[in-house]
Formats: structure tokens, sequence, C-alpha cells
């Protein structure tokens, strides 16, 4: 295992079963600084004990300051951070790019650059997209998605394509990614308006549908409408796996966290149900956390095994689907704000410089994980 200075290391593995290890070898309660309103001082100490074994551990970058959404292409690492930036990293070489956009970029609470992913093409077009908090001209905040391109060592946005997705200094959602399907998807939180999660004709408390050039897709459940699913607080993960079966994590009002299995059209609840609660015509998570906090922010598969990074909870958790369980698989960095796999290894990006964490020295990184032998 690599050792590296700060904070200390209680790193594990949980072996999902024989299957998973061969192919392994081939906030709510969180997120509110201003209005605590609900928040669960328990921290993520119910999570299921688990059989470990040691992660290798290698630091690709160091020293970022509030970072949000990672990317990774080829052997260069992008990163946003909340304040309007994307970094880049390949090998021992790091530049801080600004996006210059429309409108500033608000970094307010929980608002600023947020999600952000390179298009399909990226290698040619040098293009992809972001997701990013700004003020209205009557001074309210919003969140909008445009396309951006990398040119001349910056970043330029060159085409706003949806607009106005109600903001706030909490709840903006913010997760960006493309599907399988070639869609862009975005997720947006209730902008601190439960009653909006509920409004088909509001943006907010949504998962988010369009083209890639900013169109509703024919086959969007609403008619002339980006919304996917709706009644959602404040979802901030997505990732398929490899069926292409869409899941999404979500930060709920007094723990409760969930992971929700989204499908076009339905309706998951909030702020009519919370937790285990049910109700005819809502769906309910396949997991939540009850009275634990995990926070759970960027989503990703490894192999068929859904990983979560938990800022409160202050752990990258696995969902064990057959056992309907939430396990800590790595901790000891403090908060995780993203987590993406790429050829066998699973990369963690920590949030300690966010305000609400404690941060160690060179916080925050930009880590790789490697499964032990």
């Amino acid at each position: 295992m690599i050792i590296y200075p700060g904070r200390k290391n209680t790193i594990s593995l949980l072996i999902f079963g024989a299957a998973f290890l061969a192919g392994c070898s081939a906030e709510e309660n969180d997120e509110q600084p201003e209005e605590n309103a609900g928040e669960t001082e328990e921290a993520a100490g119910s999570v299921t004990e688990a059989q470990t074994e040691d992660w290798d551990v290698e630091v690709m970058a160091e020293n970022l300051d509030v970072p949000w959404s990672l990317n990774i292409h080829e052997d260069t690492y992008y990163m946003t951070n909340r304040g309007g930036d994307v970094i880049e990293v390949n090998g021992g070489e790091r530049e801080r790019l600004s996006l210059n956009t429309s409108d500033e970029v608000a970094n307010e609470g929980e608002g600023g650059l947020l999600g952000f992913v390179l298009a399909e093409d990226f290698a040619d077009s040098r293009e992809g997209y972001a997701y990013y908090t700004y003020r209205q001209d009557n001074g309210t905040l919003a969140n909008r998605v445009a396309a951006v391109e990398r040119e001349n060592s910056q970043w330029n946005e060159t085409e706003i394509l949806l607009d106005d997705i109600p903001g706030s200094r909490i709840h903006n959602g913010g997760r960006l990614e493309i599907g399988p399907d070639g869609y862009l998807y975005a997720t947006a939180g209730d902008s601190d308006e439960p009653s909006l999660a509920q409004d088909q004709d509001s943006l907010a408390g949504s998962i988010l549908r369009m083209t890639v050039e900013g169109e509703v897709p024919e086959d969007n459940p609403f008619e002339d409408s980006y919304v996917y699913s709706y009644g959602h607080r404040n979802p901030q993960g997505l990732a398929w796996n490899s069926d292409g079966q869409l899941y999404s994590s979500e930060h709920g009002p007094n723990a409760q966290d969930e992971i929700n299995v989204i499908e076009s059209g339905n309706n998951y609840g909030w702020p009519e149900i919370t937790g285990s609660e049910s109700a005819e015509g809502l769906e309910t998570p396949v997991i939540q956390s009850e009275s634990t906090t995990w926070a759970p922010s960027g989503t990703a598969f490894f192999e068929d095994t859904l990983l979560a990074a938990g800022l409160r909870g202050e752990s990258l958790y696995a969902y064990d689907e057959e056992a309907e369980e939430m396990n800590a698989v790595f901790e000891g960095e403090g908060r995780l704000r993203d987590v993406k796999t790429e050829d066998g290894d699973v990369y963690v990006l920590t949030n300690n410089t966010d305000g609400r964490g404690t941060p160690a020295e060179n916080d925050d990184r930009l880590l790789r994980l490697t499964p032990g032998e």
C-alpha cells in the first residue's frame, strides 16, 4: 500500500463475492450551511461491517480548492471547482483554466460550477458540458446547462442549452452525465422550495434529459418537457449499470438519504413521502439510510456494484443489492464528493475545503484506488 501524509488511512475494500473479485482481477442533512433544520448529528455508524482487504492508494492531485466533478480522458483528469475553474492534471503537469461564462458563476452556498462532462467526441471536438449557478437580473439564483469548449488554454461557454433551472444557496443538484442513449442528463434540486418537486411544470426537484444540442427528446415522458423524473429533493449522483438501468443518489431531509432506480416519468415522492414511507403512485428508494447520514454525491459502477461518494458520511459506499445493504468500503479521507471508475481502478475526489469539512494537509485531493492483492 502507498502511504502518504495527511488524514489517517482507514482503507478497506468490500469483498463482494467470487464473481466480483474475478472481475476485479482481469446532505441535506449535510448540505445546509445556513438552515440546519432537521440536520442529524449521527454519522455513518450503522453502516454494515464487511470483510475487507486493502486498497493501494495513490495521490493523483492535491491542494484542490472545493472540487466538485471529475472526468477522465485518456491520461488527463478534468475537475471543476465551485469557483468556476477547470483543473487539468496530466502526470506531473497541472493547469488551472478559467471557464468563461455568459453570466458570472455564483459561488454561493452550495452553488457554483458543479457538474461537468466531456463530449463523447472530445478528442476531436474539445467540447463538453457544464452545470453552473448564476444570478439573474433580479438577483435570484438560478442554474443552467451550457455547452463549453476548450481553446487557447481556457474554456469558453459556446451555447446555453437549458436556462432558468431554479436555484438557491442550497439544493441545486448539479450532476451532469451523458447516458448510454447519448442524451445529456442533469440533476436539479428543489431549490429549497419542496413543493416545486411535485410541480411537473417546474424544472426543480427533477432529473432532466435533453439532447446534446439542448432539445427535448421525442421520447421524454412529458410533452415538450425536459423533466425525465420528478419528486426529488437534492439528487447529486447519476450512474448506469451494464444493463442500461439508471441509478441516482439523493440527500434526504433528516438523514433518510436515498438510492433510487430511475424510470422515465416516475414520481419519487418528495416531499409527500420520505424514507420508508410509501403512497400510491410514488416511488420508494431501493435503499435509504434511515437515521444514518450518508449525504451521497457522485456515483459510479465498479463492475456491477454501485459506488457512492459520501460527504457527511465521509466514506465511499457500495450498494450490496442482494443483501440490501450499503457498506463503507473506503474511509479515512474525510468528505468525498465524486467517484469515477476507469480500467479497473476507482478514483475519488475529496471535498474537505468546502467549509464543512476539516481539511488535512494538502487537501483537497484526487485519489486513485487499486484493489489490493
